[in-house]
């Protein structure tokens, strides 16, 4: 797996951003989503995504958050951190507060969506919840069946699986493609799906406190 991040996203509508431009390195599962809500409210903002794929190894997050953050703030930008924790037990916040940056609210983006009460009342009323978001419904057979080789050994589904009672879909924009996609996911792990629409409310207070 590459931790090369990908090109950044400029909302301004320019390919070279601004000094003045809030530089956000974001999980790839987030940059689409917080580049089309910076656009859409006109904040100056360009989105450097890092890869989807380093959640499944979050010790590697906050290095690769810290490398991008020292090269743009080298180069004098106004930086914040598109992640909650992320699985990193605050090796991220380790770095937000050496290098003087604020980051999403909450443990994971699951938090930034649903908002954290939600999201644990939903574990509480059944501890063996599988959560998924938009992103993780269209990106299920690579970043999941694939990436835990069920795609090749369908028989190791109970393994990693077993003890879960239901997939939690926090759907940000539902539509027939997604839902279809969202019961393909949940029957592939054997477990009934329940959807719970969110929009992008959450994520979208969030980043307003980091650009204002």
């Amino acid at each position: 797996m590459s931790s090369s991040p990908t090109a950044p996203t400029s909302t301004t509508g320019s390919s070279t951003s601004s000094g003045s431009d809030l530089a956000l390195i974001a999980c790839g599962a987030l940059s689409q989503p917080a580049a089309e809500i910076a656009e859409r409210h006109g904040w100056p903002v360009t989105v450097h995504p890092l890869p989807p794929l380093l959640h499944n190894q979050p010790q590697l997050i906050a290095g690769e958050v810290r490398g991008l953050a020292e090269r743009l703030l080298g180069e004098g930008r106004r930086v914040a951190v598109g992640y909650a924790d992320c699985g990193t037990y605050g090796a991220l916040d380790a770095v937000c507060d050496d290098l003087g940056l604020q980051r999403l609210p909450g443990l994971h983006c699951y938090d930034v969506f649903a908002g954290p009460e939600r999201l644990a009342a939903f574990f509480e009323e059944q501890p063996g919840t599988y959560v998924l978001t938009d992103f993780l419904v269209r990106s299920f057979a690579r970043t999941v069946l694939r990436e835990l080789g069920l795609d090749r050994h369908p028989e190791l589904r109970d393994d990693y699986f077993g003890s879960y009672t239901r997939v939690v879909w926090l759907a940000q924009e539902p539509d027939d493609e997604l839902h279809g996609l969202a019961e393909e996911a949940a029957a592939a792990l054997g477990l009934p799906l329940t959807v719970v629409d969110t929009g992008h409310t959450g994520l979208e207070a969030a980043l307003r406190s980091l650009v204002e």
